[in-house]
């Protein structure tokens, strides 16, 4: 799991694939790697993801490109590795992710 703020003006450039909108850190939302995201199959869906022995829900809101990286409205970052779930603050907070494990940090999930 990484991080990402989907707030207008964070990390993440332009709105959310999704629903073409922008998302408080408040919110519990992710992106999924190309091959998770299918196409947008999961689009506004929640997925469990568990981690420190808790569990939370996370609504699908964007995609982290896995082939071409992102466009201009994402900042043009790199391509995500193939199994990424990008969780906004909120997910990270929910989880009691320490701050110091910022960064790449080991989950499970799956569909709810």
């Amino acid at each position: 799991m990484t991080i990402n703020s989907f707030a207008k003006g964070g990390d993440g450039g332009g709105p959310s694939e999704c629903d073409n909108s922008y998302h408080s850190d408040d919110e519990m939302v992710v992106a999924l790697s190309t091959g998770w995201y299918n196409g947008g199959s999961r689009c506004l869906k929640n997925i469990r993801i568990e981690a420190n022995g808790k569990s939370v829900l996370a609504k699908v809101v964007d995609e982290c490109d896995s082939v071409n990286g992102c466009d201009a409205d994402h900042d043009f970052q790199p391509p995500c590795p193939n199994n990424i779930v990008d969780a906004s603050p909120a997910v990270w907070k929910a989880l009691d992710v320490p701050k110091s494990q910022v960064g790449d940090y080991a989950i499970t999930w799956s569909d709810d």
